[in-house]
């Protein structure tokens, strides 16, 4: 594996981290469904992380994990509740409700 390969595994690995330790410290009960569904997301969201190379092409290893960290602390919810409120107004168009 070289190091771009496994600087993606590194940042999908902490994200996906990031989601268990958010669950695990969570009061919601939780489902199969979505706690995988959680850990792919939170995973893929830190994987953005690798576009800051194309603005900065001489980033540490480091630093690009810990803008990964952020993405998977801060991303993956935002992207969670985008798509929930989306699902939400779909529902209710689909149900003539506007």
């Amino acid at each position: 594996m070289n190091e771009t390969d496994k600087s993606m595994v590194t940042l999908f690995l902490i994200g996906m981290l990031i989601v268990v330790g958010k669950v695990l410290a969570g009061g919601e009960p939780i489902t199969p469904r979505l706690f995988i569904g959680r850990m792919l997301l939170g995973g893929f969201v830190s994987m953005v992380a690798g576009v800051a190379l194309v603005q900065f092409p001489d980033l540490s290893g480091t630093a690009i994990n810990g803008i990964g960290t952020a993405l998977g602390i801060a991303g993956y919810q935002v992207v969670e509740i985008f798509i929930q409120r989306r699902i939400k107004k779909t529902n209710k168009t689909d149900k003539g409700d506007k």
